[in-house]
């Protein structure tokens, strides 16, 4: 509490020094107080201080420092003294106790000044993705203005599909919030988002629509223009962030994959000269590869536009009109709702052991229930009947390859099961355009859409034809055509699809002729398309420079175990110094560090795979696949292709 008082006192007396910070926080929606998050900064800063603290203690004796000697570092041509604390009796530790301090105070200057860029970054990344998506929720209020609703229900709408239009719908729920609590009206609450907003394009847009607002303008063509102009800019703003992802991928392979391989070989050299390399190798291959790489995926994560799964949140209401009537339950039936029930778990059972594998790929985390549990079964057996040896490297390198195994039994059916979804998903995606121009023309000449869907049923749209037939079913037994559509979503449960579901069946709800929106719905689908082919071939290429370096990576390592190491198992020490630079020779562990980098090599390969998914689809369950090829190979090359 003293703390924060002091802070308020800190920002009082120069209020201007944290007015960035200040809007920062407010454009990033990240919810506290400048006071607030000075104060978590503070304590970050003290907690990043601590660990560059230990790792400054722990670096030290590594580093070999010594004190300077007339014959190392510059000459004292001066004769200046050295401080007393040079000619103390015990140098090292007064060393190791400056670089601990001189460590603590680095790391928590980095950690105050990365805590106060990130809001920032977070108000960088939301003004991505609303750029990305605003031509999406333009549309939609184009959409709901075509069928003659208000302005304030406009807004309103949008603002409670932020499931489905991202970053877009929050920013939008600004002016929903400050109408409905704070009594601001439209316009003043359209000023304050537009004073707010972290996307200057998302701002330009607020700022032409107050105009159209305080000049009485025709709002329906001046949303249908803008949609069109987002549509093309779309293509910018994707080039854009291609630039940014390709200097990412850049970084990876630099940092996580050339850094460790550099260092692999230095540590390797200094465990020759005596170095304690076990360790080295075990803090790079155990810690900073994986906290790396997890660090670069949470980046990657911050700045892409996720293609997540969309959810559709239904609403249920609780009928308590008659609350005060006593209800009556007759033994008979609840022995027919009892039987009903039964039958329908039957029903299902029946269905899932004739179709065993459309579970899997209707939700692929269904295969953990299986996979895990006999992953677990088989590592468990092999520990079991594995011989108790009396080396502990020797029990690691048999145990090893089992769990790398037991990962695989994991990871590959849900890898082949997401596949299959995917290419389902995406074939369905690509046909999406071609129908809503089809679906645009028959409504054009005076059909409704019930009447196109039924037209459209004998059409050839492939993968897409099955649905159709599947919404006209739905709609002949009862269903209306928002619900068929509704339906439509959730069997796909694509964003892109669910922005689709969602344009239609909000203009369908306004009026009957709807072909203007459904000609904005089929260009905005086939932009989204156009524009998901290009970015999977420019990413193509950094996911096989992920894979080149990742094989550059392995060979490397390759030669060290095959090459290197054997070399200096079989050298003997006699005639070696007991003191210099190859005394540490014959006291390597050669097993030990052949384990390290085939460790290495597996870790490398897991977050490389994931890795490469994120960046050319951007999806961690695609990586899935390339993880576990690359393990694969790493398991192949180093069992049966090198000689340990």
């Amino acid at each position: 509490m003293i703390v924060r008082n002091y802070l308020r006192k800190w920002i009082a007396r120069d209020p201007l020094r944290y007015e960035s910070l200040r809007s920062d926080l407010i454009s990033a929606r990240i919810g506290m107080t400048l006071e607030q998050y000075l104060w978590r900064s503070v304590k970050l800063t003290l907690v990043t201080g601590f660990v560059f603290a230990l790792l400054g203690y722990l670096i030290s004796p590594l580093l070999g420092m010594q004190i300077p000697t007339g014959r190392i570092g510059i000459y004292n041509v001066f004769n200046i003294q050295l401080p007393v604390l040079f000619n103390a009796i015990y140098p090292p530790q007064y060393i190791m106790a400056l670089l601990v301090i001189v460590a603590l105070c680095i790391g928590a200057y980095l950690g105050y000044k990365i805590m106060l860029r990130m809001p920032g970054i977070e108000k960088k990344s939301r003004s991505i993705k609303i750029n990305l998506t605003l031509h999406n929720a333009v549309a939609y209020m184009y959409a709901m203005r075509r069928g003659g609703a208000q302005l304030m229900t406009i807004f309103r709408s949008l603002s409670d599909r932020a499931n489905i239009y991202g970053e877009v719908a929050l920013e939008f729920r600004q002016i929903v919030r400050d109408a409905d609590f704070f009594g601001y009206d439209v316009v003043t609450a359209i000023h304050h988002l537009s004073d707010t907003t972290p996307s200057e394009k998302l701002k330009n847009f607020l700022e032409d629509l107050l105009s159209v607002i305080e000049s009485g303008g025709d709002m329906s063509d001046f949303l249908s223009m803008r949609v069109r102009m987002y549509q093309e800019e779309a293509k910018l703003e994707q080039k854009q962030f291609l630039n940014i992802l390709s200097l990412v991928a850049e970084s990876y392979v630099t940092l996580f994959v050339a850094g460790p391989l550099f260092l692999i070989i230095i540590m390797v050299v200094m465990g020759m000269m005596g170095g304690s390399a076990v360790l080295q190798l075990s803090v790079l291959s155990y810690a900073i590869i994986p906290i790396g790489s997890v660090v670069f995926i949470l980046l990657l994560d911050l700045i892409s536009v996720k293609a997540e799964k969309s959810e559709r949140y239904i609403k249920t209401k609780w009928l308590h009109a008659f609350s005060e009537v006593t209800i009556l339950k007759k033994k008979d039936d609840e022995q027919l709702y009892s039987q009903m029930k039964k039958y329908d778990q039957l029903r299902d059972l029946i269905h899932y052991l004739k179709h065993p594998f459309e579970n899997f790929v209707n939700n692929v985390n269904h295969t953990l229930y299986v996979t895990v549990p006999i992953a677990l079964i088989y590592i468990g057996v092999v520990l079991l009947n594995i011989p108790h040896y009396r080396n502990e490297e020797l029990f690691i390198s048999v145990v090893d390859d089992h769990i790398v195994i037991g990962l695989l039994i994991v990871l590959i059916p849900y890898a082949i099961f997401y596949e299959i979804w995917s290419r389902k998903v995406l074939g369905i995606q690509s046909l999406i355009p071609d129908f809503l121009e089809r679906m645009a023309g028959i409504n054009q000449v005076g059909l409704t859409i019930a009447q196109a869907i039924a037209i459209m049923v004998n059409t050839n749209l492939g993968l897409l034809s099955y649905e159709i037939r599947r919404i006209k079913r739905d709609m002949e037994w009862g269903a209306n055509f928002t619900e068929a559509l509704v339906r439509f979503e959730e069997r796909v449960s694509t964003p892109s699809i669910a922005r689709t579901v969602t344009l239609i069946t909000k203009a369908s709800e306004m009026s009957g002729q709807i072909s203007v929106v459904l000609s904005i719905a089929a260009s905005d689908a086939k932009m989204t398309e156009v524009l998901k082919k290009e970015r999977l071939i420019e990413m193509f290429i950094y996911t096989a420079i992920v894979y080149l370096s990742f094989f550059v990576f392995l060979f490397v390592v390759g030669v060290l175990c095959t090459q290197f190491l054997p070399v200096l198992a079989n050298i003997t020490i006699k005639g070696i110094p007991a003191v210099g630079a190859l005394s540490g020779i014959g006291s390597i562990p050669i097993m030990t560090i052949n384990r390290i980098l085939y460790h290495a090599c597996l870790i490398q390969a897991l977050f490389s795979g994931i890795i490469a998914g994120q960046m050319g689809e951007v999806s961690l369950e695609a990586g899935i696949k390339h993880s576990c090829i690359l393990v694969i190979i790493t398991l192949v090359i180093f069992n049966f292709v090198l000689v340990l």
